[in-house]
């Protein structure tokens, strides 16, 4: 997975990209390459918005600076025709902006217990009773299957939140189903606890959906 690490990241916008879609009045989205997208579920992003503009006789409407549109969790810088966009005061607001398009949410400290793909999810329920981790897969995973680990880290003091996404649901399916099956596979070969006689009933089906009985 490529990491992106929004306490290290600018995102470049197109200024006039933008501000046409400000003066849209449709719903659009930020993406994590600075692009702007009109189907903003579809995509991980850094913003979501809509703005319609207020209609007054009385009072003229003043152009939405990018800035004020973004709110002050955003920071912006103009430079020639672009803007630089600094994101990451607005985690929580994007945590909840893709929460929904990830695979798994890495954001507290209780860790990770489940994958929002139901076929991963076997791999990680079944992997789990022969105490190969969430946190084992997700580690090989961001190592091996390609996708997006959007992240907060920070080095000191020491600090992470991320959420993973993948692109290939169905080679990321593959790779990890016979990283696990090899895990399990070792704990039936040298721990005893897991030797094939000693199974609980729940461990004996993990063994056959990895096919090692």
């Amino acid at each position: 997975m490529k990491k992106f690490n929004l306490l290290k990241e600018i995102i470049i916008v197109d200024q006039n990209e933008l501000l046409k879609a400000i003066n849209s009045q449709k719903e659009f989205g930020i993406t994590l390459d600075g692009n702007i997208t009109y189907k903003p579920d579809e995509e991980i992003l850094i913003y979501k918005g809509k703005h319609t503009p207020s209609i007054s006789a009385l009072k003229p409407q003043k152009p939405l600076t990018p800035q004020e549109m973004f709110g002050p969790n955003y920071k912006t810088a103009q430079s020639e025709n672009k803007i630089g966009i600094k994101a990451s005061n607005a985690w929580k607001e994007i945590v909840q902006l893709n929460y929904d398009k990830a695979l798994y949410d890495d954001t507290s400290a209780d860790g990770v217990f489940e994958f929002s793909d139901k076929d991963l999810e076997q791999i990680g329920w079944h992997a789990d009773e022969f105490e190969v981790s969430y946190r084992d897969l997700i580690d090989f995973m961001e190592k091996e299957c390609s996708g997006t680990l959007l992240c907060i880290e920070q080095e000191e003091p020491y600090h992470f939140s991320g959420m993973g996404f993948i692109d290939d649901p169905k080679e990321s399916y593959e790779k990890l189903y016979e990283f696990a099956r090899k895990k399990v596979q070792e704990k039936m070969k040298t721990d005893p606890l897991f030797a094939p006689d000693n199974l609980s009933e729940d461990e004996e089906e993990a063994a056959r959906f990895f096919k090692l009985l």
